[in-house]
């Protein structure tokens, strides 16, 4: 295994193993190996917590998603909902002759894309992956302020309150651009983050 380790801002290496040691490493360095997305801290790793006696230490998330990112992952996801919600009514369409009856459905079927989209953000954003397909695509994922996975019902009530974010006038999205972290009035209310990977 290789390790590639961030010396005075830039990338060197590739290093073994046993030649970390030697090169001054401390737990804040930042270190990567072949099949990582990202960089990480060396006190991230088992194997260098071993080899060079470091502590595991919590780091909370300092690399947010801005507004723009957040925004493209939400036009993502409601675009595939759409060409789901355009498929069902296709097939449903072979078994519906009457006009009147094909617009009714329609209509009912589309005021259900919001509440589908709610319950599939909760759940994937609640999951392994902390992210639904848009917000992985854009490379960003929802954690709790330390960065952990959130809980099911967290994930619930993030996505329900994004009701007090869209009232007054979408106020709970702009105030994304007045918080340090670049939280909505959503992501306050539960005490959530949406965090990009880290940048060297």
């Amino acid at each position: 295994m290789e390790y590639t380790v961030v010396v005075n801002g830039k990338p060197e290496g590739p290093y073994r193993l046993d030649e970390l040691k030697s090169l001054g490493i401390k737990p804040g360095t930042f270190i990567r190996k072949p099949g990582m997305d990202d960089y990480k801290e060396a006190h991230e790793f088992e194997e260098l917590r071993e080899l060079l006696g470091f502590r595991f230490q919590q780091t909370a998330p300092q690399y947010f998603a801005s507004f723009d990112q957040r925004l493209m992952a939400s036009v993502i996801d409601y675009f595939l909902l759409m060409i789901a919600y355009v498929f069902v009514v296709l097939i449903l369409y072979i078994f519906i002759d009457t006009k009147v009856f094909r617009i009714g459905t329609a209509l009912s079927l589309l005021a259900l894309v919001p509440v589908a989209k709610l319950i599939y953000s909760s759940f994937a954003e609640a999951s392994v992956r902390q992210a639904t397909i848009g917000k992985r695509l854009m490379d960003i994922k929802v954690t709790d302020m330390i960065g952990n996975r959130i809980e099911l019902s967290v994930s619930f009530g993030r996505n329900i309150a994004k009701v007090f974010s869209v009232l007054p006038l979408f106020f709970g999205y702009l105030y994304s651009f007045l918080n340090k972290k670049q939280q909505c009035l959503h992501d306050v209310i539960l005490g959530t983050l949406v965090i990009k990977q880290r940048l060297v």
